[in-house]
């Protein structure tokens, strides 16, 4: 029996021109994720990465700062089937008038929360995205997209072959995946998605009878005295 554990990337750099960038904050977290799996013993046979730039940057600050006789020793497989959907188009499908970052950005300065007012507008719009009613709009629908994350863990656990493999990917597949294994409604599943912590862990076993999940959104390194503080974007 092989399990698979699917990361979340680090805090991104939300609210820069480049969000697909960590924060130093989230090099700090993905590093504390690395010492926590050496602290416990924690040997990884395979990596796999999406390919987008928050999966391999953390990627690299987690292995990075583990023991390296626990660090898997071939290198990352690339997997675009982990990528997170397209978070901006789905906002402006929802949402035309925002079709300009510096349109959403105006708006959001003019609130006294602007997390919150952004949280509203994105909610909105992801159960816009996950209705299905609207499919023509969108360049990946929803479900496809599940399917894309589907068939990428697939991949993965075949790549396994039994062994302990580590996926960094973002929260939109960690939680298509969980929805599938779980039967979860889509409106129950973005309720998960808009939880999963930054570099939070979800742990699946992988058998002859199929995928099991373990458990979700596991922070324990991030809970301990002197830790970063939990992010969410």
């Amino acid at each position: 029996m092989g399990q698979i554990l699917l990361v979340r990337h680090a805090q991104a750099s939300f609210g820069a021109d480049d969000y697909d960038c960590l924060s130093e904050h989230g090099l700090a977290q993905a590093a504390r994720l690395g010492q926590w799996f050496s602290r416990c013993a924690r040997k990884l046979d395979v990596v796999v990465t999406g390919a987008m730039q928050r999966h391999a940057q953390t990627a690299q600050a987690t292995l990075g700062a583990m023991t390296p006789g626990l660090r898997p020793q071939q290198a990352a497989v690339v997997d675009a089937g982990f990528d997170e959907y397209d978070a901006d188009h789905v906002v402006q499908c929802a949402w035309p008038q925002f079709s300009e970052p510096a349109a959403m950005r105006k708006h959001l300065a003019t609130h006294e929360h602007p997390r919150r007012e952004f949280q509203r507008l994105f909610a909105s719009a992801m159960l816009r995205w996950g209705s299905g009613l609207q499919d023509g709009d969108y360049r990946e629908t929803w479900s496809a997209f599940r399917g894309r994350c589907i068939a990428a863990l697939e991949r993965a656990v075949l790549a396994a072959e039994g062994r302990d493999v580590i996926v960094f990917t973002s929260g939109g597949p960690i939680t298509a995946i969980c929805a599938h294994l779980m039967q979860l409604p889509t409106e129950r599943a973005f309720e998960l998605n808009y939880v999963l912590a930054n570099s939070g862990v979800t742990g699946l076993s992988a058998g002859r009878s199929g995928l099991t999940l373990r458990y979700v959104n596991n922070h324990a390194h991030l809970d301990e005295t002197g830790s970063p503080a939990l992010t969410y974007r």
